[in-house]
Protein backbone atom coordinates (compact mmCIF):
# COMPACT_ATOMS: atom_id res chain seq x y z
CA UNK A 1 0.00 0.00 0.00
CA UNK A 2 1.54 3.13 -0.71
CA UNK A 3 2.28 5.47 1.99
CA UNK A 4 1.76 9.38 2.05
CA UNK A 5 5.25 10.94 2.39
CA UNK A 6 5.04 12.86 5.59
CA UNK A 7 6.50 16.31 6.41
CA UNK A 8 8.00 17.20 9.39
CA UNK A 9 10.37 14.95 11.61
CA UNK A 10 7.05 14.33 13.83
CA UNK A 11 5.19 13.49 10.93
CA UNK A 12 8.22 10.70 10.04
CA UNK A 13 8.58 9.44 13.69
CA UNK A 14 4.94 8.45 13.54
CA UNK A 15 4.98 7.04 10.55
CA UNK A 16 7.99 4.93 11.78
CA UNK A 17 6.44 4.09 14.88
CA UNK A 18 2.87 2.64 13.78
CA UNK A 19 2.77 -0.77 15.52
CA UNK A 20 2.26 -3.40 13.05
CA UNK A 21 -0.39 -6.06 13.79
CA UNK A 22 2.64 -8.59 15.14
CA UNK A 23 4.19 -6.06 17.29
CA UNK A 24 0.54 -5.36 19.43
CA UNK A 25 0.24 -9.31 19.20
CA UNK A 26 3.27 -9.77 20.53
CA UNK A 27 3.23 -7.06 23.69
CA UNK A 28 -0.44 -8.05 24.40
CA UNK A 29 1.30 -11.98 25.13
CA UNK A 30 4.12 -10.49 27.10
CA UNK A 31 4.26 -9.58 30.95
CA UNK A 32 6.35 -6.42 32.17
CA UNK A 33 7.99 -3.18 31.58
CA UNK A 34 9.88 -2.90 28.60
CA UNK A 35 13.62 -1.06 28.09
CA UNK A 36 15.31 0.67 25.31
CA UNK A 37 19.55 0.92 25.66
CA UNK A 38 20.70 2.93 23.12
CA UNK A 39 17.31 5.26 22.90
CA UNK A 40 19.19 8.02 21.61
CA UNK A 41 20.90 6.43 18.31
CA UNK A 42 18.97 6.67 14.86
CA UNK A 43 16.41 4.00 15.67
CA UNK A 44 16.34 3.96 19.09
CA UNK A 45 13.40 6.35 19.67
CA UNK A 46 11.37 4.70 16.76
CA UNK A 47 11.44 1.44 18.57
CA UNK A 48 10.60 3.02 21.84
CA UNK A 49 7.56 4.68 20.04
CA UNK A 50 6.58 1.80 19.23
CA UNK A 51 6.62 -0.27 21.78
CA UNK A 52 4.43 2.66 23.79
CA UNK A 53 2.02 2.80 20.77
CA UNK A 54 1.79 -0.68 20.86
CA UNK A 55 1.29 -1.00 24.34
CA UNK A 56 -2.01 1.40 24.23
CA UNK A 57 -3.36 -0.32 21.33
CA UNK A 58 -2.86 -3.80 22.98
CA UNK A 59 -4.50 -2.05 26.39
CA UNK A 60 -1.77 -2.94 28.58
CA UNK A 61 0.20 -0.30 30.92
CA UNK A 62 3.51 -1.30 31.24
CA UNK A 63 6.35 1.14 31.47
CA UNK A 64 8.79 1.81 28.09
CA UNK A 65 11.84 3.25 30.14
CA UNK A 66 14.47 5.26 27.10
CA UNK A 67 18.14 5.01 28.20
CA UNK A 68 20.79 7.25 26.86
CA UNK A 69 23.23 9.89 27.78
CA UNK A 70 20.89 12.25 26.67
CA UNK A 71 23.69 14.82 25.12
CA UNK A 72 20.88 16.50 24.25
CA UNK A 73 18.76 18.03 27.13
CA UNK A 74 15.69 18.15 24.34
CA UNK A 75 15.50 14.83 23.27
CA UNK A 76 14.50 13.85 27.14
CA UNK A 77 11.41 16.38 26.76
CA UNK A 78 10.56 14.69 23.15
CA UNK A 79 10.46 11.58 24.69
CA UNK A 80 8.37 12.15 27.29
CA UNK A 81 5.79 13.84 25.06
CA UNK A 82 5.19 9.94 23.55
CA UNK A 83 5.05 8.45 26.59
CA UNK A 84 8.40 7.93 27.25
CA UNK A 85 9.97 7.18 30.82
CA UNK A 86 13.72 9.18 29.98
CA UNK A 87 16.60 7.73 32.20
CA UNK A 88 20.15 9.84 31.83
CA UNK A 89 22.87 7.02 32.20
CA UNK A 90 26.41 5.96 30.99
CA UNK A 91 26.18 2.82 30.10
CA UNK A 92 30.41 2.60 30.19
CA UNK A 93 30.21 3.39 33.98
CA UNK A 94 29.31 0.13 36.08
CA UNK A 95 27.19 2.05 39.02
CA UNK A 96 24.91 3.65 36.53
CA UNK A 97 24.14 0.70 34.89
CA UNK A 98 23.57 -1.05 38.61
CA UNK A 99 21.29 1.44 39.30
CA UNK A 100 18.70 0.35 36.49
CA UNK A 101 15.45 -0.97 37.34
CA UNK A 102 14.95 -3.95 37.12
CA UNK A 103 12.62 -4.97 33.74
CA UNK A 104 11.25 -8.00 31.84
CA UNK A 105 12.06 -6.94 28.63
CA UNK A 106 15.27 -5.37 26.95
CA UNK A 107 15.94 -4.00 23.59
CA UNK A 108 19.91 -3.21 23.00
CA UNK A 109 20.34 -1.10 20.59
CA UNK A 110 23.32 0.41 22.51
CA UNK A 111 27.31 0.36 20.62
CA UNK A 112 29.28 2.76 18.26
CA UNK A 113 30.19 2.30 14.33
CA UNK A 114 31.28 5.20 12.83
CA UNK A 115 34.43 6.72 13.94
CA UNK A 116 36.02 3.89 14.48
CA UNK A 117 38.92 3.79 12.81
CA UNK A 118 39.64 6.69 14.33
CA UNK A 119 39.11 5.88 18.13
CA UNK A 120 39.22 2.17 17.86
CA UNK A 121 39.46 1.92 21.60
CA UNK A 122 36.60 3.12 22.58
CA UNK A 123 34.69 1.25 20.01
CA UNK A 124 36.12 -1.63 21.34
CA UNK A 125 34.66 -0.40 25.10
CA UNK A 126 31.09 0.59 23.81
CA UNK A 127 30.90 -2.97 21.99
CA UNK A 128 32.42 -5.57 24.21
CA UNK A 129 32.64 -3.49 27.95
CA UNK A 130 29.43 -1.97 27.72
CA UNK A 131 27.61 -5.61 26.58
CA UNK A 132 29.51 -7.50 29.55
CA UNK A 133 27.71 -4.79 32.21
CA UNK A 134 24.13 -5.50 30.85
CA UNK A 135 24.41 -8.88 30.37
CA UNK A 136 25.70 -9.10 34.14
CA UNK A 137 22.98 -6.39 35.07
CA UNK A 138 19.81 -8.33 33.59
CA UNK A 139 20.28 -12.19 33.81
CA UNK A 140 16.84 -12.41 34.47
CA UNK A 141 15.42 -10.63 31.31
CA UNK A 142 14.73 -11.17 27.69
CA UNK A 143 17.24 -9.32 25.41
CA UNK A 144 17.51 -8.27 22.22
CA UNK A 145 20.38 -7.64 21.21
CA UNK A 146 20.99 -5.50 18.13
CA UNK A 147 23.88 -7.03 15.96
CA UNK A 148 25.02 -5.94 11.99
CA UNK A 149 24.92 -8.12 8.66
CA UNK A 150 28.94 -6.85 8.91
CA UNK A 151 29.71 -9.78 11.10
CA UNK A 152 29.19 -12.00 7.59
CA UNK A 153 32.21 -12.23 5.48
CA UNK A 154 31.37 -10.59 1.90
CA UNK A 155 29.16 -13.35 -0.07
CA UNK A 156 28.79 -13.71 -3.81
CA UNK A 157 26.35 -11.43 -5.01
CA UNK A 158 24.91 -14.06 -7.45
CA UNK A 159 23.78 -16.31 -4.35
CA UNK A 160 20.92 -15.82 -2.02
CA UNK A 161 23.29 -14.09 1.00
CA UNK A 162 24.76 -15.31 4.54
CA UNK A 163 22.26 -17.21 6.62
CA UNK A 164 22.66 -17.72 10.53
CA UNK A 165 24.71 -20.60 10.39
CA UNK A 166 27.72 -18.68 7.98
CA UNK A 167 31.12 -18.34 9.91
CA UNK A 168 31.11 -14.77 11.07
CA UNK A 169 34.35 -12.73 10.07
CA UNK A 170 36.41 -9.93 11.30
CA UNK A 171 36.97 -7.47 8.56
CA UNK A 172 38.22 -4.36 10.59
CA UNK A 173 37.85 -2.94 13.70
CA UNK A 174 33.83 -2.19 13.90
CA UNK A 175 32.77 -5.81 12.72
CA UNK A 176 35.28 -7.13 15.10
CA UNK A 177 33.80 -5.99 17.83
CA UNK A 178 30.66 -6.65 17.05
CA UNK A 179 31.45 -10.13 17.10
CA UNK A 180 32.92 -9.36 20.51
CA UNK A 181 29.56 -8.06 21.54
CA UNK A 182 27.76 -11.45 20.40
CA UNK A 183 30.25 -13.42 22.03
CA UNK A 184 29.85 -11.38 25.42
CA UNK A 185 26.48 -11.82 24.97
CA UNK A 186 26.04 -15.34 24.19
CA UNK A 187 28.33 -16.43 27.38
CA UNK A 188 26.30 -14.62 29.70
CA UNK A 189 23.54 -16.09 28.17
CA UNK A 190 24.97 -19.69 28.56
CA UNK A 191 26.45 -18.54 32.10
CA UNK A 192 23.09 -17.32 33.66
CA UNK A 193 20.31 -18.67 31.31
CA UNK A 194 19.41 -15.28 30.43
CA UNK A 195 16.60 -15.37 26.89
CA UNK A 196 18.77 -13.54 24.22
CA UNK A 197 18.27 -13.04 20.58
CA UNK A 198 21.30 -11.86 18.32
CA UNK A 199 19.37 -9.52 15.90
CA UNK A 200 21.99 -8.98 12.76
CA UNK A 201 20.37 -6.34 10.94
CA UNK A 202 21.44 -4.95 7.42
CA UNK A 203 20.51 -1.34 6.64
CA UNK A 204 17.62 -0.25 7.82
CA UNK A 205 16.54 2.77 6.06
CA UNK A 206 14.17 5.80 6.44
CA UNK A 207 13.76 9.43 5.11
CA UNK A 208 16.35 11.14 7.18
CA UNK A 209 19.58 8.84 6.98
CA UNK A 210 20.11 5.17 5.39
CA UNK A 211 21.60 3.91 1.83
CA UNK A 212 18.32 5.18 -0.34
CA UNK A 213 19.39 8.47 1.03
CA UNK A 214 23.02 8.49 0.97
CA UNK A 215 22.56 7.61 -3.21
CA UNK A 216 19.53 9.80 -3.93
CA UNK A 217 21.77 13.02 -2.33
CA UNK A 218 24.69 12.15 -4.35
CA UNK A 219 21.82 11.64 -7.23
CA UNK A 220 20.40 14.98 -6.48
CA UNK A 221 23.87 17.09 -6.44
CA UNK A 222 25.15 15.46 -9.88
CA UNK A 223 27.57 13.77 -8.12
CA UNK A 224 28.56 10.14 -8.81
CA UNK A 225 27.56 7.28 -7.00
CA UNK A 226 30.06 4.34 -6.36
CA UNK A 227 29.07 1.32 -7.71
CA UNK A 228 31.90 -1.23 -6.52
CA UNK A 229 29.51 -2.86 -3.72
CA UNK A 230 27.20 -3.46 -6.26
CA UNK A 231 24.06 -4.41 -3.99
CA UNK A 232 22.52 -4.36 -0.23
CA UNK A 233 20.15 -5.58 1.35
CA UNK A 234 17.62 -2.83 3.38
CA UNK A 235 14.27 -2.77 5.13
CA UNK A 236 12.31 0.15 6.30
CA UNK A 237 13.06 1.06 9.70
CA UNK A 238 9.59 0.88 11.08
CA UNK A 239 9.24 -3.07 9.98
CA UNK A 240 12.78 -3.60 11.72
CA UNK A 241 10.94 -1.96 14.62
CA UNK A 242 8.74 -3.82 15.04
CA UNK A 243 10.16 -7.20 13.95
CA UNK A 244 12.60 -6.20 17.13
CA UNK A 245 9.77 -5.93 18.88
CA UNK A 246 8.17 -9.56 17.91
CA UNK A 247 11.74 -10.97 18.52
CA UNK A 248 11.40 -10.94 22.27
CA UNK A 249 9.21 -13.87 21.93
CA UNK A 250 12.01 -15.69 19.93
CA UNK A 251 14.64 -15.40 22.84
CA UNK A 252 16.46 -18.60 24.11
CA UNK A 253 19.31 -19.36 25.56
CA UNK A 254 22.32 -19.65 24.15
CA UNK A 255 20.68 -17.19 22.05
CA UNK A 256 19.10 -17.46 19.07
CA UNK A 257 20.36 -16.05 16.16
CA UNK A 258 18.25 -13.87 13.54
CA UNK A 259 18.90 -12.18 10.20
CA UNK A 260 16.69 -9.47 9.77
CA UNK A 261 16.18 -7.32 6.10
CA UNK A 262 13.94 -6.95 3.44
CA UNK A 263 14.04 -9.96 0.81
CA UNK A 264 15.33 -8.53 -2.24
CA UNK A 265 19.13 -7.90 -3.11
CA UNK A 266 19.19 -3.97 -4.56
CA UNK A 267 21.21 -3.38 -6.86
CA UNK A 268 22.89 0.19 -6.29
CA UNK A 269 23.35 0.84 -10.07
CA UNK A 270 19.77 0.26 -10.20
CA UNK A 271 18.89 2.11 -7.16
CA UNK A 272 20.83 5.26 -8.49
CA UNK A 273 18.91 5.30 -12.05
CA UNK A 274 15.63 4.88 -10.15
CA UNK A 275 16.69 7.39 -8.50
CA UNK A 276 17.44 9.83 -11.47
CA UNK A 277 13.95 8.89 -12.85
CA UNK A 278 12.21 10.42 -9.84
CA UNK A 279 14.47 13.30 -8.96
CA UNK A 280 14.63 14.28 -12.98
CA UNK A 281 18.38 14.56 -12.98
CA UNK A 282 21.00 12.00 -14.79
CA UNK A 283 22.37 9.44 -12.56
CA UNK A 284 26.09 9.20 -12.78
CA UNK A 285 28.25 5.92 -11.49
CA UNK A 286 31.66 5.11 -10.87
CA UNK A 287 33.35 1.77 -10.40
CA UNK A 288 32.61 -1.74 -11.61
CA UNK A 289 30.49 -3.80 -9.03
CA UNK A 290 32.40 -6.22 -7.56
CA UNK A 291 31.32 -10.37 -7.40
CA UNK A 292 31.21 -10.26 -3.49
CA UNK A 293 29.00 -7.73 -1.02
CA UNK A 294 27.59 -7.96 2.61
CA UNK A 295 24.33 -9.84 1.55
CA UNK A 296 22.26 -11.64 4.48
CA UNK A 297 19.41 -14.42 3.39
CA UNK A 298 16.75 -13.01 5.74
CA UNK A 299 14.57 -16.03 4.76
CA UNK A 300 13.83 -17.22 8.42
CA UNK A 301 12.62 -13.40 9.69
CA UNK A 302 10.21 -13.69 7.06
CA UNK A 303 8.97 -17.10 7.64
CA UNK A 304 8.52 -15.83 11.58
CA UNK A 305 7.14 -12.38 11.04
CA UNK A 306 5.88 -12.30 7.40
CA UNK A 307 6.99 -10.36 4.21
CA UNK A 308 7.66 -6.45 5.19
CA UNK A 309 4.77 -3.74 4.82
CA UNK A 310 6.52 -0.79 3.40
CA UNK A 311 7.73 -2.08 -0.35
CA UNK A 312 11.23 -0.37 -1.93
CA UNK A 313 9.35 1.04 -4.42
CA UNK A 314 7.66 3.22 -1.83
CA UNK A 315 10.09 4.21 0.09
CA UNK A 316 12.02 5.45 -2.67
CA UNK A 317 9.33 7.78 -3.73
CA UNK A 318 8.76 9.34 -0.31
CA UNK A 319 12.96 9.95 0.05
CA UNK A 320 12.85 11.32 -3.23
CA UNK A 321 9.96 13.61 -2.23
CA UNK A 322 11.74 14.18 1.19
CA UNK A 323 15.07 15.48 -0.97
CA UNK A 324 13.29 17.65 -2.92
CA UNK A 325 11.04 19.66 -0.62
CA UNK A 326 14.30 20.14 1.16
CA UNK A 327 13.84 17.79 4.21
CA UNK A 328 15.65 17.51 7.07
CA UNK A 329 18.88 15.04 7.26
CA UNK A 330 20.43 13.38 9.92
CA UNK A 331 23.75 14.14 8.42
CA UNK A 332 25.10 10.70 8.98
CA UNK A 333 26.41 8.70 5.72
CA UNK A 334 26.20 4.77 6.03
CA UNK A 335 29.34 4.44 4.04
CA UNK A 336 27.38 1.71 2.21
CA UNK A 337 30.69 1.67 -0.21
CA UNK A 338 33.16 0.57 2.57
CA UNK A 339 34.81 -2.71 1.82
CA UNK A 340 37.58 -2.68 3.88
CA UNK A 341 36.06 -2.49 6.93
CA UNK A 342 36.97 1.06 7.85
CA UNK A 343 34.10 3.34 9.22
Amino acid sequence: MAQTSPKTDRDIETLLSQPTPGAIETVKRLEGDYMVLGVGGKMGTSLAVMLRRALDAAGKSAKVYGVSRFGRPEAKADLEQFGITPISCDLADPAQVANLPEVANIEYLAGQKFGTDGAPDETWIQNTIVPSLVARKFTKSRIVVFSTGCVYPFVPVSGSGANESTPVAFLGEYASTCVGRERVFTHYSRKHGTPQLIYRLNYAVELRYGVLVDVATKVLQGEPVDITMGAFNLIWQGDACARAIQCLEHTASPPKILNVTGAEKVSIREVAEKFGRLLGKPALVKGTEAETAWLADASESMRLFGPVTVPLDDIMRMVAEHLQSGGKLLGKPTHFETRDGKF
